[in-house]
């Protein structure tokens, strides 16, 4: 599919009203007051309740240890990326070989949850960069990706969050990021359209020039990719 461009620096709102204004995860002051065991025991605790709300049988072997694991889920795994503590180090290095190209990414597997569900966003990244004297390792690339993925989202925000993270690394402007993906709480829910998928992009610097931004769309585009 052909991305939509996402202007990093527009309000936006969606249908239902919600308004997305700032590309920082909104967290409050006090987040990480509470350790990882505090808030796995926490969460189970409600958690049961809510499965008690929904009139599950908690003493059924298949549904016992259920609050646990949805629990050890949300703080370990998949909503991982709200601890800093989790962010990965990335080691740069110099562009000895005089690099001074357009280097592409594609294809990164990405998972993340809607923040206004809690339901899955699932899809493929491509990140592409020009070194401005230092080069990032692509797995770090990777790394990065996953680590904005693992909180509760917005597609347009986490575009951004990942633009703007290898902006600082890279101390460079020269930053693509776009972003294809299927949201759950349009498939799995609501107007239950299995077969749409959202664009998302962010172009900085160089690739603001047409034609570069051309060259690595075609890029992406390419039946390669698919």
């Amino acid at each position: 599919m052909k991305p939509k461009e996402i202007l990093s620096n527009t309000p936006l709102t969606d249908d239902d009203g919600h308004g997305v204004f700032s590309y920082e995860t909104p967290l409050r002051p006090d987040a990480f007051e509470k350790d990882d065991d505090l808030k796995i025991e926490l969460i189970e605790k409600h958690f049961r309740e809510i499965m008690h709300v929904l009139g599950m049988d908690l003493s059924d072997d298949s549904l016992k240890g259920t609050p646990r694991r949805v629990a050890k889920m949300y703080v370990k795994e998949v909503f991982s990326g709200l601890n800093p503590s989790s962010k990965p180090t990335s080691k740069l290095f110099d562009n000895k070989y005089n690099y001074d190209q357009m280097l592409v990414e594609k294809d990164i597997t990405f998972y993340s949850h809607c923040e206004h569900h809690f339901v899955p966003i699932y899809g493929k990244a491509h990140v592409a960069y020009f070194s401005s004297g230092k080069v990032i390792g692509l797995s770090k690339i990777n790394r990065i990706v996953q680590y904005f993925s693992k909180r509760p989202q917005v597609q347009e925000r986490l575009t951004v969050q990942i633009a703007e993270e290898l902006k600082k690394l890279l101390s460079t402007e020269d930053i693509a990021v776009v972003m294809d993906a299927k949201h759950m709480c349009v498939s799995s829910r609501g107007v239950g359209d299995t077969n749409s998928q959202t664009g998302t992009a962010h172009f900085s610097g160089k690739f603001n020039d047409q034609a570069v931004r051309t060259e690595f769309l075609n890029y992406v585009n390419s039946s390669a990719s698919k």
